[in-house]
This record gives C-alpha cells, structure tokens and sequence, in this order.
C-alpha cells in the first residue's frame, strides 16, 4: 500500500509516527501544512516531504504510483481533482461519530444537540463528510464535559482508532458501509457565531441553555455571550459531579 499522507496537528504526527515507525515502506509522499514537526519527522525518516501551497501543486506532486490518499486532522477540503489521482481514494478521520456533526464545530454540536459521540475514518467523496465509513469508535460523554474536554477526548480517540484500523485498512480487510440517509447532521463554520449569543429576554428550557454553555466553553477561545445595557459578557462554565 503506497500512501500519500496528508498530515497535521498532534493527530497527524501520532498517525504519521505510528506508519514511519511500523511500516515506513507505506509512504510515499507525505503532505503538510509548514515546516513543521511532522515535516521535521518525515525528514528524519527519509520521507518525501511537500509543504502544501495549491490543490494545483499537490496535484503535480502525487503520481500515479499511490494507492490511497489518507487525510488525518487535514484541516483543508480535498476536492474531486485529487480524490481521483490516488487508485483507492482517500480516506478522512473526523472528530464525530458519523453522521451527527458533520461539518465544522463538531464538539460544540454534539453538545447542543446531544447526540452520540465519538470519532470515525471514512472515504472522501464530493460532499461534506459524507464518505462511506469504515470504522468508529463511541467516545462516552457527561454533563462535566465541555467543548474543550470533546475536542481532546476526540484527538485521543482517533490515534487510537487509526493505531486499531491501519493493519487492516492497509491489506485491504477493512469494509466500507454507507452512511444512513437521512438523519444525522451538517454544521457551517459561520452558524456557530449565531449560536453563540444568549437572548437575556428569551425563555429557555435549563438543558438546553447549559448544553450552549458548555459547548461554548474552551480556554483561549470566546465564550457564549449576551448584552445588557450597552455592554457585552462573556459566560464561561464549570459543572462538576458532586460523589
């Protein structure tokens, strides 16, 4: 299996890590954002290494010799023109349990609409993570969770599944089966701003204001906000399980 790795972030560098050191003869070409410590790596090991500048560029890079494109944390959309350059496709990870949350913000909306979790590998197709899934894993979750512990919940439990998934995605064991159609769930990158203001003249039912809460709340980033006389707060939250 000749693969053209398209890396980034902690889960690009576990997943690169994990291939380089188990089966190096896998790589072929390895994709990343800058000069970073996964190119760092593919360096120490002797990889082709690409800074990714253009679909037009990566395209001109891959050849015919690669069997399959896999996308780990990728935070680009691969679009048809290379989907079809490798024999087997691509493959994604994505940070939900498929087909809730697709799309962008998956840990805000899982909580919002308190729907299953967890992380899944699927092929790429031309929709939004609409792929054929070839493996998941549930990750449980509790009302001490917020969009920050989801977000590392989820990195954790896709090295995992990649670790768990690779010797048999590689030999060609692993099945694909379609995702339900209908049900689940797509979220645009611009629907989370809307979604985050807390109307102080709205009645809301407790579960669901303290389920935007939380899912809002991630240390570095804004939370959910509401304006009162001409000024704007910020709400952070903290639920914890009394024993």
């Amino acid at each position: 299996m000749k693969l053209a790795i398209f890396a980034h972030d902690k889960v690009g560098f576990a997943a690169t890590s994990y291939i380089l050191k188990h089966y190096p003869e896998d790589v072929l070409i390895l994709v990343v954002t800058s000069q970073n410590e996964i190119f760092d790596l593919g360096i120490k090991h002797n990889a082709r290494c690409v800074i990714f500048e253009s679909e037009a560029q990566i395209a001109a890079e891959i050849d015919s010799g690669v069997d399959l494109g896999v996308c780990v944390w990728w935070p680009k959309i691969i679009k048809k023109r290379l989907i079809d350059i490798p024999k087997h496709g691509f493959i994604n990870t994505h940070p939900s349990y498929l087909p809730y949350a697709r799309g962008k913000h998956y840990n805000f909306w899982t909580l919002v609409e308190q729907v299953p979790f967890g992380v899944t590998i699927h092929r790429i197709d031309e929709g939004i993570d609409t792929g054929d899934i070839l493996a998941q894993k549930v990750v449980p979750y509790d009302w001490t969770d917020t969009g920050e512990t989801l977000y590392f919940k989820a990195q954790s439990a896709m090295i995992e599944l990649f670790k768990e998934c690779y010797p048999e995605l590689r030999s060609g064991r692993l099945s694909a089966r379609p995702q339900p159609p209908t049900g689940g769930s797509y979220h645009h990158s611009s629907e989370l701003e809307l979604a985050s203001w807390v109307d102080l003249n709205k009645t809301y039912v407790a579960s669901d204001l303290l389920n935007h809460l939380r899912a809002r709340t991630f240390r570095g980033y804004p939370g959910c906000r509401f304006e009162s006389q001409g000024q704007t707060y910020q709400i952070e939250i903290n639920i914890k399980k009394i024993e």
